[in-house]
């Protein structure tokens, strides 16, 4: 059964997301409860103490440490934006040689491909490559915590980014025909600036 997180992130529920932080049992929880809060609040305490790595972490827990270097890397100064988004970029490999397919790693790995600079390999082709992946595998996941929803409106971002007007015009059709959640429609209506 998966944690809750997903649900709160989507509905936008900052306490919820904060009550799961506090009590997140477990690495792997402490983790995903910064990142799923950290876009909503931009609190710089929640990337505080992070692990440079983790040496016997698994590809998710990987993955979710490298999406928060990546959001400290974003908030930095170019000398820290370049040592965090080096240390992410390291980490989001490691979390890669652990289970290429995971769903967090795919994830994780199309953000980053999306938010990189150019200079760093931002390739939004790839990024759409990795959310089609992402909706393939969720399938076989049903206890991940990343919503279908929330593979599509990425997936769709990526697209638009890519230049692909065709398939993102279609993604776009499916997306506004669901009832999405707040933030998922918000995403719809005013994508996040890439």
């Amino acid at each position: 059964m998966p944690d809750s997180s997903h649900i709160y992130y989507a509905e936008q529920d900052v306490e919820r997301l904060r009550t799961g932080l506090q009590n997140a049992e477990g690495r792997f929880e402490d983790l995903l409860y910064r990142y799923r809060l950290y876009p909503l609040t931009e609190e710089a305490d929640l990337l505080n103490d992070l692990p440079k790595s983790l040496d016997d972490g698994t590809a998710q827990e990987l993955a979710v440490l490298s999406g928060l270097w990546a959001y400290r890397a974003g908030e930095a100064s170019m000398l820290g934006a370049l040592r965090y988004g080096r240390r992410s970029m390291n980490v989001l490999s490691a979390a890669k040689e652990r289970d290429r397919f995971n769903p967090f790693v795919l994830l994780v790995e199309g953000q980053s491909l999306l938010y990189r600079p150019s200079i760093a390999g931002r390739d939004p082709d790839a990024a759409a490559t990795c959310f089609e992946q992402l909706r393939t595998v969720l399938d076989a996941h049903p206890d991940v915590s990343i919503d279908k929803e929330e593979a599509m409106i990425w997936h769709w971002i990526a697209l638009q980014e890519a230049n692909q007007d065709t398939e993102a015009a279609s993604l776009y059709d499916k997306l506004a025909e669901s009832n999405l959640p707040p933030l998922y429609q918000q995403f719809l209506e005013s994508p996040p600036r890439v």
